[in-house]
């Protein structure tokens, strides 16, 4: 089983606090010979027509040098994720989950471009508080 990354607790512990019950850690995803292991899943009720709602959460950390070469790994990985998700479970909304200070610090402008060209969904979290700050969809 890979290490979890650094803030893979306060992310699970800040979507507990936003109503969230969580269904797996980590979430596999199986498609014939091939496994991946997300970080997290869980599900929260909307309401008894609508369901549940239900998400797979990949944490970064973005401790390394680079912080290019951690966006270059993310990204790979979320997009890997979401398309083996839309043909095994297409219920799943994939999330990227990574602590506030990254966000505030690294992405600008031009971040956003690879954001929005890859249509990545993220939770910005307060890792010391352990409360989501903000949802991007």
């Amino acid at each position: 089983m890979p290490a979890k990354d650094l803030y893979h607790n306060a992310v699970k512990n800040a979507l507990i606090r936003d109503g969230w019950t969580i269904t797996a850690d980590p979430y596999s995803i199986r498609y014939k010979k091939l496994r991946l292991l997300a970080d997290l899943g869980a599900k929260r009720s909307l309401s008894a027509q609508k369901g549940d709602e239900k998400i797979v959460v990949e944490v970064k950390s973005f401790i390394n040098l680079s912080f290019i070469s951690d966006l270059q790994k993310a990204v790979g990985q979320y997009i890997i994720y979401r398309n083996f998700l839309e043909i095994t479970d297409p219920e799943q909304i994939i999330y990227l989950a990574l602590s506030q200070i990254v966000y505030e610090l690294n992405f600008d402008d031009i971040i956003e471009i690879i954001i929005d060209a890859n249509k990545i969904k993220l939770i910005i979290v307060d890792t010391d508080k352990e409360v989501i700050t903000k949802w991007i969809k």
